[in-house]
């Protein structure tokens, strides 16, 4: 009897250690975490840099120069910034002044973030360039900052870096479809950033104006919205000029051409 028990409480101990192990590995204990990625990839990301200036022949950019900072987030607004995972996504902003920003002031970088707190991190080709660049010495090499890998510490620092980038709202489509009645909508998107999009959308067809429709969206989604008042028969175009309170926007006026019309 005595053995019996003591091969119950055995079984019963290494079930409890096995659930310990799986709490401290898993969900809110992993070590891969938002400020942990936030600081490493800017310091991966600066070094990368300069070495691409060197090979262009900047020998003036440095780390500490560029100043970069970043905001992470793990598979949109609702999901838990923590854990592996391909869907990682980071803002990014640096200052480079023979190479300035968008007008957003970031690039968008995706990372597919290992379990051994190792990731692959890739950048907007606009900003970082292509896979291979003539260096100064007019010979094709590869790209640094084309796409990298980096490590972070598991024990490194946690707290929240405080870094925030708005998200940018556009109109989607490349036309405007009205229905027999002239109904139809528009559709808007509001990428990765901090606090949704919250705005306006003036319409005008031809210079009629068909009323402003509200908006408010979520980072990383889309939506379509119903035009006030139908599309005038005949109407060529259709013009959005989107006033976002949170957000980023053109100030430009996008137009998009009537199906049909």
């Amino acid at each position: 009897m005595r053995r019996t028990l003591l091969i119950v409480l055995s079984a019963l101990v290494a079930v409890l250690a096995l659930g310990s192990a799986v709490v401290a590995t898993g969900g809110d204990g992993s070590s891969i975490t938002r400020p942990r990625l936030e600081r490493s990839l800017p310091a991966t990301f600066s070094h990368l840099y300069v070495q691409q200036a060197q090979l262009l022949g900047r020998p003036g950019v440095t780390a500490a120069s560029l100043h970069a900072k970043a905001m992470c987030d793990k598979a949109g607004a609702q999901r838990p910034d923590a854990g592996p995972g391909s869907d990682w996504v980071c803002l990014m902003s640096w200052h480079d002044p023979q190479n300035p920003m968008p007008t957003e002031g970031y690039g968008k970088f995706e990372l597919n973030v290992h379990s051994n707190d190792c990731y692959t991190a890739g950048g907007p080709s606009k900003l970082t360039g292509f896979l291979t660049l003539t260096d100064k010495a007019g010979k094709e090499v590869t790209n640094p900052l084309f796409e990298f890998d980096s490590c972070f510490d598991p024990q490194g620092d946690t707290s929240p870096t405080g870094q925030r980038f708005p998200s940018v709202v556009g109109v989607l489509g490349s036309s405007v479809n009205p229905d027999a009645q002239g109904k139809a909508g528009v559709q808007l998107s509001c990428g990765t950033g901090a606090g949704g999009c919250v705005g306006t959308v003036k319409v005008t067809a031809d210079g009629t104006k068909l009323g402003s429709i509200p908006f408010k969206l979520a980072e990383e989604t889309t939506s379509t919205l119903p035009i006030p008042t139908a599309v005038p028969a005949g109407a060529k175009e259709v013009d959005f000029t989107i006033n976002a309170t949170s957000g980023l926007a053109t100030s430009s006026p996008v137009t998009l051409p009537v199906q049909g019309g």
